[in-house]
């Protein structure tokens, strides 16, 4: 299987990385840095606390370019670029994309492809906080996706250095839930990588299952610089963010109510995954640090317009003093 990863990050590294140990054709799109350290000294993967000298580290080499037309047509491409970034790039990828070209997305968020194969009139609508121009959905249509959720914590020391912190967890789904040939032998693929991968019949629940933790556990580290287990350990910060979630949960509950859209409800439940996550917040940290854009930015934006456009009562917040 020829596989194409769009951004050598954290996650697309890693994958990147272990389906090339597996014995898979891979290549991958990146610039600057990241291209040259590749070019140069191939993938590096890390474990958790080990040394970038040890000699266990794992050096993966991978075909690396800068333009979609240099690799070709993909059986499977694999996006893994910052949310933000994705409508400036998703327009270029055409050469990647042949008839059967399957597309993995493996960014955190509300997809473009959320709504397919749930409510026709959601799916055909566009939501100006997703996709407002229909860019993305144009150039990357939901019928090629194949969704996945990302339950594993990584980073980048330095470009072309990969941290694997903790987590191991892939999960896939067809946006209409059938499971279809095609998400069955990707599940299979990661799998041989190396990864726990599982099989949703509803992968809607699962983006919101983790955009659940993301948009009330993902601040709290940004402002504070604090890592993922130092928050949920903490009693009085770990109510706060539990109470956070059943406000965002009732806000969630009201729109999937009035619009068929299946969704969880289980804060305590959702705490347990993120507190296991050591490592996490390092990267999302050296952004803030950067300068860049979160993924806050936007979930605050799709927030603040689902609340004002699909609930019709008011729903208690959490404030705190």
């Amino acid at each position: 299987m020829r596989i194409a990863i769009v951004g050598l990050g954290a996650v697309g590294g890693l994958l990147a990385a272990r389906l090339a140990a597996a014995g898979e054709t891979v290549s991958a799109l990146a610039r600057g840095d990241t291209l040259r350290n590749v070019e140069r000294d191939g993938l590096r993967v890390l474990a958790g606390g080990e040394p970038e000298d040890a000699g266990g580290v794992e050096r993966v080499r991978i075909d690396v370019r800068t333009t979609p037309a240099e690799l070709g047509e993909q059986d499977l491409v694999v996006v893994a670029l910052k949310a933000p970034a994705l409508a400036g790039v998703a327009s270029t990828l055409a050469p990647l994309l042949g008839n059967d070209t399957v597309v993995v997305p493996v960014l955190n968020g509300v997809p473009w492809w959320f709504f397919h194969g749930l409510d026709p009139a959601l799916s055909a609508r566009r939501w100006e906080t997703i996709d407002g121009e229909g860019i993305i959905g144009r150039a990357l249509p939901a019928a090629r996706v194949v969704g996945c959720v990302v339950h594993l914590a990584c980073s980048t020391p330095r470009p072309g250095v990969i941290l694997h912190a903790s987590g191991n967890r892939l999960i896939f789904g067809e946006p209409d839930g059938t499971r279809s040939a095609r998400v069955e032998r990707i599940a299979a693929l990661f799998a041989h990588a190396g990864f726990d991968a599982e099989l949703s019949p509803r992968i809607q629940q699962e983006v919101w299952f983790k955009l659940w933790g993301n948009m009330t556990i993902n601040p709290i580290s940004a402002i504070t610089g604090a890592t993922t287990d130092r928050i949920m350990d903490d009693p009085l910060v770990r109510d706060f963010v539990s109470a956070t979630m059943r406000e965002a949960a009732a806000v969630g509950a009201d729109h999937a109510q009035a619009r068929r859209v299946p969704l969880v409800d289980a804060a305590g439940r959702r705490c347990r995954p993120a507190g296991r996550a050591r490592c996490a917040g390092r990267e999302r940290g050296r952004d803030c640090a950067r300068g860049r854009r979160r993924h806050a930015e936007h979930r605050r934006a799709a927030r603040a317009g689902a609340a004002a456009r699909a609930c019709a009562r008011a729903v208690p917040a959490v404030i705190r003093e």
